[in-house]
């Protein structure tokens, strides 16, 4: 049995790649790289910023290498390059988002099954077309 992943060995070869490494264990890894000043809000802000570098990179994908905007496109056909780019960015949202829920006292796999519990019902009810954050 492996020990939990903190910051000292998450990037263990026993832990790249493998399982083991859990949204709230990402969570915990985060404070050690996260030195803003304040709470909430600017991890908030950085949540917030780091989105919009996704859909930059996305554009780039739709303008430079004429990705189709069709729901059947194979995204595998990207450059591995712009794909690995938008990885990338999602991962500096996940770091904010960690940051947010940890600054409101909650874990990422709390969030997550809010989340999953908040889609089951409105799945249930016909509400997951629609707006509003309460459908």
């Amino acid at each position: 049995m492996q020990d939990l992943i903190t910051p000292e060995n998450w990037l263990d070869e026993d832990y790249v790649g493998s399982d083991d490494l859990t949204l709230d264990a990402y969570q915990d890894a985060c404070h050690e790289f996260a030195f803003y000043p304040g709470w909430l809000v600017y991890p908030a802000m950085g949540l917030c910023g780091e989105a919009g570098e996704v859909i930059e990179a996305v554009k780039k994908a739709i303008r430079d290498d004429e990705m189709p905007l069709d729901e059947a496109y194979n995204t595998t056909k990207l450059d591995p390059e712009k794909r690995l780019q938008i990885a990338r960015e999602c991962g500096d949202v996940l770091f904010y988002l960690a940051m947010v829920a940890d600054d409101i006292d909650y874990t990422l796999s709390e969030i997550a099954e809010l989340n999953l519990e908040k889609l089951t019902d409105r799945k249930e009810r016909g509400q997951l077309g629609g707006s509003g954050d309460y459908r």
